[in-house]
Formats: C-alpha cells, sequence, structure tokens
C-alpha cells in the first residue's frame, strides 16, 4: 500500500478542456488569416474539420466573439470580424496615448511584486525564453495582450482598465500582420517598461509606454501604406 507522503509527491495533470483546444485552433486560424477576415463561418464545417461536436465550437466562437474577433449577425450566423480600416487603427492609438502611459504611472505606485513577476514571466516569453517558443504573432499578439492587461490592472483604476481591455487592441493590430515574427524592438521597449517599473519610477514609467505606444503606431501604421 503507498505511504501518504508517496501520494503527496504524484501530481495528476489535469486534461485540457476540449472547448480550450477548440478555442485555440480557431483562433489561431483567424490570427493567422485562414479564416480570412469577413468571411462566414460554419459551425457544421468547423465542427467536422476539428472531430468535435456543435457544443464546444459554439462555446469558442462565443468567447472570440466577446473578443471582437467574430461577428454573429441575426439570421445570417457568424462571420470572422473585417480588419479594421485606417480610421479605426488611428482611433485606437489615440484612445491608447491618452489612457496607457496615464496607467504606467500609476502603476509604478502600485504595482504588487506578484504583478512584477508576471510581467518578467510574459516579456520572456515573447522573446521565446522559458521553454516557451513564440512561433506567430498569434502567440506574441496573446502574450502581448496579458502584458498590457497587467499594467493596466496594477493601475487601480477598473474603469480604465475595462475601456482599453474593450478595444481588443492587440487582437485587431496583429492580424494585420499574419505572418512576420514577434520583433526585438517591441521585447526592448517592454524591458524599458519593466525596469522602470520596478524602480518605481513614475515618470520613467510614462515615459517608457509612451514611447512604446509611439514606436508601436510606426510600426503597424505601415500596413495601409
Amino acid at each position: 500500500m503507498a505511504r501518504a507522503e508517496d501520494l503527496k509527491t504524484t501530481a495528476i495533470k489535469r486534461p485540457t478542456r476540449l472547448g480550450d483546444e477548440v478555442y485555440n485552433s480557431v483562433y489561431a486560424w483567424l490570427m493567422s488569416q485562414k479564416i480570412q477576415p469577413g468571411s462566414r463561418i460554419s459551425i457544421d464545417n468547423l465542427a467536422r474539420e476539428l472531430g468535435v461536436s456543435h457544443t464546444p465550437v459554439r462555446e469558442a466562437l462565443s468567447r472570440l466573439e466577446a473578443q471582437g474577433l467574430i461577428v454573429k449577425t441575426h439570421l445570417i450566423g457568424f462571420s470572422a470580424a473585417p480588419q479594421i480600416d485606417r480610421t479605426r487603427f488611428d482611433q485606437i492609438y489615440e484612445m491608447r496615448l491618452l489612457l496607457e502611459p496615464f496607467a504606467t504611472r500609476k502603476a509604478a505606485a502600485l504595482i504588487d511584486p506578484g504583478q512584477l513577476i508576471t510581467l518578467q514571466r510574459l516579456a520572456a516569453e515573447m522573446r521565446g525564453e522559458g521553454g516557451r517558443e513564440v512561433a506567430s504573432y498569434s502567440d506574441f499578439a496573446h502574450l502581448d495582450g496579458e502584458f498590457h492587461d497587467i499594467i493596466a490592472a496594477a493601475c487601480g483604476n477598473g474603469v480604465l482598465r475595462q475601456s482599453l481591455a474593450s478595444l481588443h487592441t492587440h487582437i485587431h493590430l496583429f492580424r494585420l500582420f499574419p505572418h512576420t515574427g514577434a520583433t526585438t524592438k517591441a521585447n526592448a521597449e517592454h524591458a524599458e517598461i519593466i525596469n522602470a517599473l520596478e524602480a518605481r519610477d513614475a515618470r520613467a514609467a510614462e515615459r517608457a509606454m509612451r514611447n512604446h505606444v509611439k514606436r508601436s503606431y510606426a510600426r503597424f501604421s505601415t500596413y495601409f501604406h
């Protein structure tokens, strides 16, 4: 009979939920444009291709709708969200420049050690460290969104955080360049932000985030040229 101390060292791995697996697959197809922006999405076809029932597909599509990647139209059904246009792109960055430097300045005084550790981990993963390979911008977009959300959460203003989240910034931006790898420039900018937050330097944190947003605008605006 096994001893109690032996049982404590035997961890049972939780299986990945089927709904999560379906979500991850459809998310990757949308971000890589295997499912083209604006195209109709058939629940029957997805279920057949993934070898699952309709239930996890519907669950995944509902999650993706909440993220702005899927649009549901009455009497028509689901379709991939259209690509953002230049006007929407400029408006997103206007909002980011208004909110994110301010949020980062506040976060410098309020961020806790756990949140700093999470930021460091996310930054390392975006650099391809820690045993996780960032294979595409869809992976990078997910990590980048988490990175910015942690900072918004650390500022202590829930309304501000919700406003930034509602833009679905990282999903829409990284859909513009589905076949390009994560840039070292963005990673270097993230490091500057983390250094300022660790130093509790509010002005440096605000400046680092403002520079990051402006440089990001310059990088992504080339899509519209």
